[in-house]
């Protein structure tokens, strides 16, 4: 793809995207971005086609409001269509977008959502190419909020490879950018650098914080999924490339933080 030709970042202020954006920038492109605060609603399509004229690429970062599995899936049907049908006119040539590893053995809740995600982008116009990425990082203190009862913290008992964001936007800015795939190859993936346990970043977390709150792995035993979490379907295949700073590493650093 030429350095030239501009791309257009969905969900340009999460917290993937503003890492994409920082990416593409630092490497000369011009980038435009999308989000709500820039003016575009993705679902509605409000401000979409003014964004994506002249666009050669975008990539998808964008997440919905909500976790839960039908507006999630809402979210990411209708973002990815109003992508399709926008972006074929304004003559957008790919699209490329982070997902998760594993998503296709999973049947509920967010998983489904982002495996629904998946799909859309798949059966449309725009050739799509997709990254599957391990947990981020950052999603740890998130994850920590939610689970939040009293003076306990409800975490997932969950086996994972946690990967930071940057370096999943290093990754996606290099799908997005470069040549085609080749045909009939597996669907890229990246994670971090080892296995990692939930409930153990998460007791990082709390003692890098101070807070006396106990953490305790649970597993929800109304997820027709639970199973999953332990049982490695989110660790990274052996095509998978294993990059970035361990969670601990993430942590000390000086852009690594609990919040």
């Amino acid at each position: 793809m030429q350095a030239g030709k501009k791309i257009a970042v969905a969900g340009a202020t999460g917290r993937l995207g503003r890492h994409v954006v920082e990416v593409l920038k630092a490497g000369g492109r011009d980038v435009v971005a999308i989000s709500r605060s820039h003016g575009v609603d993705l679902v509605t399509g409000v401000g979409l086609a003014k964004a994506l004229a002249g666009v050669e690429c975008v990539i998808d970062a964008a997440t919905g409001p909500s976790p839960e599995e039908k507006p999630a899936t809402d979210f990411f049907t209708a973002s990815a269509r109003n992508l399709h049908e926008v972006g074929e006119r304004a003559g957008v040539r790919r699209i490329a977008m982070v997902s998760i590893i594993g998503v296709e053995r999973f049947t509920a809740r967010y998983m489904a959502a982002k495996a629904a995600h998946e799909r859309t982008l798949l059966a449309g116009p725009i050739p799509t190419h997709i990254l599957r990425a391990a947990g981020f990082h950052e999603f740890v203190a998130q994850l920590m909020e939610w689970g939040t009862r009293g003076d306990a913290i409800h975490v997932p008992v969950m086996r994972t490879q946690l990967v930071a964001a940057r370096t999943v936007a290093e990754a996606v800015v290099d799908l997005a950018t470069g040549p085609e795939p080749v045909a009939g190859a597996p669907i890229p993936e990246i994670a971090g650098p080892r296995e990692e346990s939930l409930v153990d970043v998460a007791k990082l977390v709390a003692a890098r914080r101070g807070d006396p709150a106990r953490i305790e792995g649970v597993i929800d035993p109304n997820d027709p999924d639970a199973h999953l979490y332990t049982s490695g379907a989110l660790l990274p295949s052996p095509h998978a490339v294993l990059a970035g700073p361990t969670f601990a590493e993430w942590l000390d650093s000086a852009s690594g933080s609990a919040k």
